[in-house]
């Protein structure tokens, strides 16, 4: 395992002004040099597909989209955060179509796209399950699953 991941302040990402504004919907073709994390409790194999559809971390409510990030930091929140029972998982992913930066992390809520966090309609390729990860304290969990027990996900 790693260092611990840098912790991410929204209260801190919310005053930045100096974060870029959105990119513009990305595909494919235009990543084959950036790395993608999905991170997830479901066990999955090279070649699987991870689908739109299902709810999200702090909602039942079924999302339209799959999200995933390029950063380890952003997976490591979504495998810890994910339901179900099994152990967090980060999976190194592909896009198989169009991508867009997440909203709920980006200008809509907080400047720019700090976390690099993108969805999809499309589903994404599972490529490998990435192993060398170092998951967040009980407490630290404890205290983003606060932060967003009344957030609703913008899924328009």
């Amino acid at each position: 395992m790693h260092g611990a991941p840098k912790p991410l302040s929204f209260e801190r990402l919310r005053h930045d002004k100096s974060m870029s504004k959105p990119a513009a919907p990305s595909t494919p073709s235009e990543t084959s040099s950036r790395r993608f994390y999905h991170g997830t409790r479901a066990d999955l194999r090279p070649g699987d597909l991870i689908q739109p559809g299902y709810s999200s971390n702090y909602t039942e409510r079924r999302s339209p989209w799959v999200y995933f990030s390029e950063t380890l930091h952003a997976a490591t929140w979504g495998a810890e955060l994910a339901k179900g029972e099994g152990p967090g998982r980060i999976y190194l992913v592909e896009p198989t179509g169009s991508f867009m930066d997440d909203p709920n992390v980006t200008d809509k809520k907080y400047p720019g796209n700090p976390t690099k966090s993108y969805r999809s309609r499309e589903p994404l390729r599972v490529v490998s399950e990435h192993l060398h990860w170092q998951g967040h304290s009980a407490e630290q969990i404890g205290a983003m699953k606060d932060f967003m027990k009344d957030k609703e996900p913008i899924d328009d």
